[in-house]
């Protein structure tokens, strides 16, 4: 099997690789192990910030990349170095990222305020990020790039200190080889679908704690460290709290995105009678949702399948929750909380930039998620829980819960959205050994490559996934082709 460039990963980051090797001449063969593209993108909120959009143009709002750069440093508090390097290569490059997609026919909801950006940058996919793969799948066929599923990469191939290609498993069959006359892309995910390197670089707890997507395993990071290569903030990561997604998809993820389809929709958002948005918008972050932790601040507790009740510090809360069987909570609370989770300012849950979600969304767009009884023998009951660990446990808590209705909200659980732990590349997103220097023919783009990159904010994630795709993929194309 043989290709000029080889790409590993058929997320966001890995077919906006396959297309711009593609554009710029390039025989491209996409490696993506799961039965279908879409890796972490498709399973997003869906938002990409950025400067000077065609939608920002439209809606007269004047910025500018160097602002952009400057207003991401507001975002950290940690005190942890960002690349500096990289962080002007994603705010002067995204730009033309978001353009580029929308050329592909993705269309946008925005550009919404999202502070402490100073102006309107935030760009929201209709209907939902599936539309990202969608569209890039697509395009990626119509121009020729060869999409392999089911396909675990699993080493590179060295010649002559070059990487020459990928060694891959797939249906059955090991090792798998596949040569790259001009460059390799990786573009597979974090890792935080694997406990080994989770725990080796995050904790014992993380390790342990379900992931997002439990196809980031890692595979890109530990192929280029065999080749000496390097992870920068690996300890770095993002756990938390999160509604279980429903059961069956929504009615929104089975829109079509066509671009005509999103046309329409984008404007009846528009111009249609409010009741009507707020529904279309509510079944969207109904879906895709964190539990804001005021709940929690204003008296709701947090109880585990078991009866145990949870401390709901934020950092304690990952651990204990972790511990219980099944990893299963739910937030009760009584009818003092519920009206005050009813209106504003006091929201369960929000999608940023776009609309916020009370108690009553939950109760008509998320039955899977809401439960109410008169007493709290009954609110257990309906949740499976020992009524008389309920009682207990609502007794004992800082704030008791006395006012009937009781009301319950979950199943939640702690889930490790991502890690950004990244392999250190250059400007050109080349992947650099233990000395600094290039792995010939070797790029990272994504996740892999994030190089240090602190994506704080709403929508750094995804621009970073699709611009230094985009980029990677170039650059390797752009490569003479090496002799055989």
């Amino acid at each position: 099997m043989k290709a000029d460039v080889i790409v590993v990963g058929g997320g966001g980051t890995g077919l906006s690789a396959a297309i711009e090797a593609a554009a710029h001449g390039a025989q491209v063969l996409l490696l993506e192990k799961n039965p279908r593209p879409g890796g972490t993108t498709a399973m997003s909120v869906g938002s990409l910030t950025a400067t000077r959009t065609a939608y920002q143009e439209r809606a007269g709002v004047v910025d500018e990349p160097q602002h952009h750069y400057e207003d991401i440093a507001l975002f950290s508090k940690d005190g942890r170095a960002d690349n500096d390097t990289l962080r002007r290569v994603l705010t002067e490059n995204v730009p033309e990222t978001v353009n580029w997609l929308s050329s592909l026919g993705v269309q946008f909801l925005g550009p919404l305020e999202d502070p402490p950006h100073r102006k309107p940058r935030m760009h929201v996919v209709l209907p939902t990020s599936r539309s990202y793969i969608y569209h890039l799948e697509k395009h990626a066929r119509k121009l020729g790039v060869q999409i392999v599923t089911n396909a675990r990469a699993r080493h590179l191939i060295v010649s002559n200190g070059e990487v020459t290609g990928v060694e891959f498993d797939q249906s059955g069959t090991t090792a798998v080889k596949a040569y790259a006359a001009r460059g390799v892309v990786l573009a597979s995910g974090d890792y935080t679908a694997n406990p080994d390197m989770k725990r080796k670089y995050i904790s014992d707890v993380a390790a342990n704690t379900e992931p997002i997507n439990p196809n980031n395993t890692g595979d890109g990071q530990q192929m280029a460290m065999e080749l000496g290569a390097n992870i920068k903030n690996a300890d770095s990561h993002s756990a938390g709290l999160r509604f279980v997604a429903p059961a069956n998809p929504s009615w929104i993820s089975r829109i079509p995105p066509w671009r005509g389809l999103m046309g329409v929709v984008k404007f009846a958002i528009r111009y249609a009678p409010p009741a009507l948005v707020r529904k279309f918008i509510m079944g969207f972050i109904t879906t895709v949702t964190v539990p804001a932790h005021e709940l929690f601040n204003s008296g709701a507790m947090l109880i585990a399948k078991n009866g145990v009740r949870i401390p709901v510090d934020k950092k304690a809360v990952v651990a204990e929750l972790t511990k219980q069987p099944e990893g299963i909570g739910y937030i009760v609370f009584d009818r003092t909380i519920a009206d005050k989770f009813s209106k504003w300012p006091h929201f369960v849950s929000t999608a940023p930039g776009v609309a916020y979600a009370y108690l009553q969304d939950y109760e008509q767009n998320r039955r899977d998620l809401f439960s109410k009884s008169d007493t709290l023998e009954g609110l257990a009951g309906l949740l499976g829980i020992d009524a008389v660990k309920m009682k207990e446990a609502a007794a004992t808590h800082a704030a008791p819960l006395r006012e009937a209705p009781y009301y319950a909200l979950g199943p939640v659980k702690n889930y490790i959205n991502y890690a950004d732990g990244g392999l250190i590349i250059s400007e050109r997103l080349e992947v650099l050994d233990a000395n600094g220097r290039a792995i010939p023919r070797l790029f990272a783009g994504g996740s892999v490559g994030q190089g240090g990159l602190l994506l704080r904010g709403h929508g750094h994630h995804l621009g970073w996934a699709f611009t230094s795709g985009r980029l990677a993929g170039k650059y390797a194309a752009q490569l003479s082709p090496r002799s055989s």
